[in-house]
C-alpha cells in the first residue's frame, strides 16, 4: 500500500481494475431489462455505493470469525455466509416500501447493483497488493481473472436472491420460503466457487468458471421469465 501511494498511477490503475470490470457487468445486466422499463439510475447508483460500503462491514466480520473458526472449509462457508447475508439486508433497506420496484425483475436488478458495488471495492483491495508488488502486468492479469470470476460471482449468486424474490411476486404467502432457497443457493455458490478457487488445481478452476457461465445462461433465462410476469402487472394496472 506505501508503495502505490508513492506511485498514484498503480493506484489508480488498482481501483480502474475493480471498478471497471464491475461497472460492464452492471451496464450488461441492466441492458436485460426491457427497454421501456429501466430502474431508477439514482437507487441503482446508491445501490452500487451501499455495496461498496458493505464491504468494510464484511471485512470486520470476516475477521472476526477466524478467532472462533479454525477449520478452512466452514470458514469459506461462514465468509461466503456473510456476504451474502449484508447483500440481502442492504438491498432490503433500499427496496422495502420502495413504490420504484413493482415488478419482479427490479429486485434482481438490485440484488446485482449491490453486488457490483461489493465486487468493485473487494477487488480494488485485493488488487493492490499485485499492483504495489509485481507491477501493472502482473495487476491486469489478475484484474482480468477477477472480472471473469469474481465479479461474475458476485452478481451472479446475489442475484439467486433477488430472482427467487421475484419469482415469489404473486406468492405472498410463499415469500419467506423462496428467499430461504434464495439465499442458500447463493451461499452454496459463492462457497464452491471460493473453495475451488483457493483449494483446486488449475483443472478445477477452468471447470468452475464454466459452472459459473451455466449459472449465468440460468439468470439470463430466469430474467426472461420475470420480464413476461412484469409484462402481466403492467396488463393489470
Amino acid at each position: 500500500m506505501v508503495e502505490l501511494l508513492k506511485n498514484p498511477k498503480m493506484l489508480i490503475l488498482a481501483v480502474l481494475s475493480g471498478l471497471v470490470p464491475a461497472i460492464f457487468w452492471l451496464w450488461f445486466w441492466l441492458k436485460e431489462e426491457d427497454d421501456e422499463n429501466h430502474e431508477s439510475l439514482g437507487l441503482i447508483v446508491i445501490s452500487f455505493i451501499l455495496g461498496g460500503l458493505l464491504v468494510f462491514l464484511a471485512i470486520w466480520l470476516e475477521k472476526a470469525t477466524v478467532n472462533f473458526v479454525k477449520d478452512n472449509t466452514v470458514q469459506i462457508i461462514i465468509w461466503a455466509a456473510i456476504e451474502e447475508l449484508l447483500k440481502f439486508f442492504g438491498v432490503m433497506i433500499i427496496v422495502s416500501g420502495n413504490q420504484n420496484v413493482d415488478r419482479p425483475i427490479d429486485y434482481p436488478m438490485y440484488f446485482i447493483a449491490t453486488a457490483l458495488g461489493f465486487a468493485a471495492l473487494e477487488n480494488t483491495l485485493y488488487l493492490i497488493n499485485p499492483f504495489g508488488v509485481s507491477g501493472a502486468v502482473v495487476g491486469m492479469l489478475t484484474g482480468n481473472l477477477r472480472f471473469l470470476g469474481s465479479t461474475l460471482l458476485h452478481a451472479m449468486s446475489s442475484s439467486m436472491i433477488g430472482s427467487a424474490i421475484g419469482l415469489s411476486f404473486y406468492l405472498e404467502e410463499s415469500r419467506a420460503l423462496y428467499i430461504f432457497i434464495g439465499i442458500s443457493c447463493a451461499i452454496l455458490l459463492h462457497s464452491v466457487f471460493n473453495f475451488f478457487i483457493m483449494k483446486g488445481s488449475g483443472e478445477n478452476f477452468l471447470s468452475v468458471f464454466g459452472f459459473l457461465w451455466v449459472v449465468t445462461i440460468i439468470n439470463i433465462l430466469i430474467f426472461e421469465k420475470l420480464k413476461r410476469m412484469g409484462r402481466d402487472v403492467t396488463v393489470l394496472k
